[in-house]
Order: C-alpha cells, then sequence, then structure tokens
C-alpha cells in the first residue's frame, strides 16, 4: 500500500514522477479531452492505483472497454514492447501485469449483479427527473409520496406507484381540498411516462433486494479496494435513467456515510463517466443538488470524478470543487471550441516552462496537462504528463471471462432473485376487496327491506295477490237468459237488431211503441 496513485511522468523528458495525493483524494477530480485522446486509459489507470491502495472504486463502463481491469495485461500483447519503453521513460521501474479484484453490476441484470432501488428512496425529485414531469405533475407526484408515508403505504417497485396514483386519481376532488388541485388528466400523464419507463426495462431497478452500500465498499481478502464497474453501453440508450442512478447512488452514500473529515484516503471513489447527460437540460433544482452533493460529500471520505469531453460541460460552481484535474486535449475547430480552450487554460496555475493553452492543443494520445492538490490542499502547477500504461488488459474482456469473474464473485446469489413483498399494490388491493366485501354486506338486508316495504305498499294499494281459487257464482235463468240475449253478434246486421230491441225493451221505448200502436188503432 502506498500514500499516492502514480499518474506518470512530468519534466524534462518525462523523468520526473507525477502522484495523486490520496490524502486529497477525496477532494474530487475531473478527467477531461476529445474522443480518442485517451480518457478511457486515464480512467483505468487511476482505478487500479485507487484499489491498489485499499480503496473502493465505482465506476461505469460506457463503452464495455473497462471490463479488462478483471484481467492482467499480457506480454503478447500488440502494445507490450510501446508500454515498456514508456515506463523506462517516465522511470516505472516496477512496472507487472495484474488483474484486480473486479465486480460487474448492470441496471437490466445481464452483464452483471442486478441493481435495484426501492421507488421510496429515488424520491420524487430525482423520479420527477427521471420522468421528465411537468411543475404540475411533480406537485402530484409529491403527493402521492405524502400519502404513502401518512397511510403506511410502502412505495418499492412500479406497480406499487402506479397503483397509488390510481387510488389518488379516483379521489382526486377530496385530496384537491387538501393538498391542492390533482388533475385527472396530470395523474393520466404520469402513468403514460411511467409505462414508457417500464417499455425501457426501467421497472427491473425498482424493487428488492435493494443495494446495500456496503457491498460497493468492500476489499478484496489481499487488502485492495473492490473496482466496481457498472455495464453502461446498454444504459446509454436511457440516459435519464443513467445519469437519475448515478444521482441517486451520490445522494444515498451522502445521507448513509458518517463524517469522517479529511482521512489519509477516500472511503471510496466514484468515477462518473459521460457526466455531461446529468447536467443536459437539468432543471435549476437538480443543477443545485448535485452541487450540494459534490460540495458536503467530500467530508464522507467520498471522492468525485467527472469524466467528460470538454470542462464547459460541468456547470461553473461545481466544476469550482473539483481539485484534481486531468486534461487531455481539446480541439479548437470552432469559435466556441476556442473559447472553451481559453477557459481551459485559465483554471490551472500556470508552469513558466510552456503556454497552458498551447500545451491543452498540442498534447497527444497518451498525455495530458495535469494538477493535483499539493500541501494544504493547494492546486499544484500544472504539468504536461506522460501517462503510465495500465496493468491490466486493455480492452473489453470475453462474454467468457466475464461469467466466470461473476461466479467467482464475492456477492454471487445475494442480488440475483427478486422479492416482492407485502407493499402499497397490495396494500390497496386489499383495501379494495374488504369494500367490495362490506358493499356486498350491506345490499342483503337493504334487499329484504325492500321485500317487506314492497308487500305493505302492495297491501295498502288492496293488491296483494291471493292464490286460493274462488267458486264461480250461480248464474240465475234471468242473466242466463240476458247472457244469451246479449251474446256477442256474429255479424252487423245482428249488432244493429240487438240494439234496436234493446232500446225497444227499455221505459222509452215501451212508449214509443204505445204511441205508435195506439195512433194506428185510433185511426182504424
Amino acid at each position: 500500500m502506498t500514500d499516492d496513485v502514480f499518474v506518470g511522468g512530468v519534466g524534462e523528458a518525462y523523468s520526473e514522477k507525477q502522484y495523486l495525493a490520496l490524502k486529497y483524494g477525496n477532494r474530487h477530480g475531473l478527467v477531461a479531452g476529445a474522443t480518442g485522446t485517451g480518457k478511457t486509459v486515464t480512467l483505468q489507470i487511476l482505478a487500479e492505483g485507487f484499489s491498489a491502495a485499499g480503496v473502493p472504486v465505482f465506476l461505469s463502463d460506457v463503452k464495455g472497454d473497462l471490463s479488462g481491469l478483471a484481467r492482467a495485461g499480457a506480454e503478447t500483447g500488440d502494445l507490450h514492447v510501446p508500454f515498456m519503453e514508456r515506463n523506462a521513460k517516465i522511470g516505472f521501474d516496477d512496472f507487472t501485469y495484474a488483474g484486480f479484484p473486479a465486480v460487474f453490476w448492470d441496471l437490466f441484470g445481464a452483464k452483471g449483479h442486478p441493481v435495484r432501488t426501492t421507488v421510496a428512496e429515488m424520491g420524487p425529485l430525482l423520479l420527477a427527473r427521471l420522468l421528465e414531469l411537468t411543475e404540475a405533475q411533480e406537485g402530484i407526484l409529491n403527493i402521492a409520496f405524502r400519502l404513502s408515508d401518512e397511510q403506511g403505504l410502502p412505495l418499492l417497485d412500479l406497480k406499487d406507484l402506479q397503483a397509488l396514483l390510481v387510488w389518488v386519481g379516483q379521489n382526486a376532488k377530496e385530496l384537491s381540498l387538501r393538498y391542492g388541485n390533482v388533475s385527472t388528466a396530470s395523474v393520466g400523464a404520469i402513468q403514460r411516462r411511467l409505462l414508457v419507463l417500464e417499455n425501457q426495462g426501467g421497472a427491473r431497478f425498482f424493487g428488492e433486494p435493494a443495494l446495500a452500500l456496503s457491498d460497493l465498499m468492500a476489499c478484496a481478502p489481499d487488502g485492495r479496494g473492490h473496482v466496481n464497474i457498472l455495464a453502461a453501453d446498454a444504459l446509454m440508450g436511457a440516459p435519464r435513467l443513467y445519469a437519475t442512478f448515478l444521482l441517486w447512488l451520490l445522494s444515498e452514500l451522502f445521507e448513509e456515510l458518517p463524517e469522517v473529515g479529511d482521512p489519509d484516503k477516500p472511503k471510496l471513489v466514484f468515477f462518473f463517466d459521460e457526466a455531461h447527460l446529468l447536467f443536459d437540460d437539468a432543471p435549476k433544482a437538480l443543477v443545485d443538488k448535485v452541487e450540494q452533493v459534490a460540495r458536503l460529500i467530500r467530508s464522507k471520505g467520498v471522492g468525485v470524478y467527472f469524466v467528460t469531453q470538454n470542462p464547459d460541460d460541468i456547470p461553473e460552481d461545481i466544476l469550482g470543487q473539483l481539485g484534481n484535474r486531468v486534461q487531455h486535449a481539446l480541439r479548437a475547430f470552432t469559435a466556441r471550441d476556442r473559447k472553451a480552450l481559453k477557459q481551459a487554460a485559465e483554471t490551472y496555475r500556470e508552469n513558466p516552462a510552456f503556454d497552458t493553452e498551447t500545451a491543452i492543443r498540442e498534447v497527444g494520445t497518451g498525455e495530458a496537462v495535469t494538477s493535483f492538490l499539493q500541501k494544504k490542499g493547494v492546486p499544484g502547477i500544472v504539468q504536461r504528463t506522460l501517462v503510465r500504461p495500465p496493468s491490466s488488459q486493455l480492452g473489453p474482456i470475453t462474454d467468457a471471462e466475464r461469467t466466470e469473474v461473476m461466479d467467482a464473485s464475492p456477492l454471487k446469489g445475494k442480488y440475483d432473485t427478486p422479492v416482492d413483498r407485502e407493499s402499497a399494490h397490495e396494500m390497496l388491493q386489499a383495501r379494495a376487496a374488504a369494500a367490495a366485501r362490506a358493499a356486498e354486506a350491506a345490499e342483503e338486508p337493504d334487499a329484504a327491506e325492500d321485500a317487506v316495504d314492497a308487500e305493505i305498499r302492495d297491501y295498502n294499494r288492496a293488491r296483494r295477490y291471493d292464490p286460493t281459487p274462488r267458486a264461480e257464482p250461480r248464474k240465475s235463468s234471468t242473466a242466463k237468459s240476458r247472457s244469451t240475449r246479449y251474446s256477442a253478434p256474429d255479424s252487423i246486421g245482428e249488432a244493429l237488431g240487438q240494439a234496436v230491441l234493446k232500446e225497444l225493451s227499455g221505459t222509452t221505448g215501451k212508449r214509443l211503441v204505445r204511441g205508435i200502436l195506439g195512433s194506428l188503432f185510433k185511426a182504424r
């Protein structure tokens, strides 16, 4: 174990050694440079140096190249001869090829141990960024998290949040009186964003068993720190998920780790590759959160190193927190590039031996302009540095080698099987089922009461039904004759005759008949 991380050679003919002091390793850092200038190799040799000093490392493998940290380089490699020549030039006499204790992780569980966290641990701020929510939608998400705490509904995975949002939409009117306007349209918009996230594989990121930070901060039996490698090649297709996960991890480290001040060496070093993804189109609240974490997590013994193409990708307030810097070549093809180059040069402590701006433009592949903190945290004079070769394999390992490393991992089996315990989804389902049963039980006595009420109404209206058959009344002869006399006619003539006969049989008819007959007899 050493007190420094050897970076490369500086000075005349690169014969002087350049170190990064471990006691200032938690003061954060920056690795910048255009594509193809050697940023990945610099990240690799820094990870090797921290691991060899007993410091665990977490880094994201965007291109798949950093998986080679798990295997030792070989003398049969194409770059063996150039490596030996460089080692001789910078005085790296004790160079040896070696692999490092790597642990592979993957949010999708394909190329490493699954990485999971719960929705509650993610929190509404980071989740709103991940889903790209509006201010109104973020407000509803905050209401959902508040209800989760107040009503004891754990939010573990996406279906828990989806079920709770359904409940919020169903009770929007009541909730609006307490929390402000709850729009069902906004609830539906959040649900659609969650569906997109689920279709992109983000659902596997939320759940249990959740990642234990202690597993990222472990050391191998030989004392070297674990190199935790996040497979991020597929994750780059979901840049917001990638950036949000890494920011969540930083926030969790900040909240859980105790204050340690300035330790002799960091407790963990965190490399944030493609750092511009964190800040692209990020709301001010999120940038403020990153700045807060970067400013305060140093006292927790955690060093954060941003890896990006241009220092201009990092907000100025955060850039000012990065004390250890490795600047590879910048290409000034446009006016913006020249301005960024000038600004990058102005951030270094000048070296009278060369012009910093010219050096940043001219350094070749494998070279860099560097500045590391010295005594009392003072920035060192800028140097042109020839970066040392890596001891581990340069380039990716095969799938078979990756499987071999994972089978030998101390965490094998701990995170591989998801756990789905009772949470908000199941609890809300149980509430709905209980409410349905109560409603059915309440309907049964209501049905009996309705039947009694109907019977009373029928009785009062004299419409009760009596199924006992009644005897037919006997018909008198008069009734029979009348029935026969006035039976239904079979034709129009019969109907007319019956009508006349009926009329004549009446009182008026009899008088009429007497009058007619009397007139006839008198005339006779």
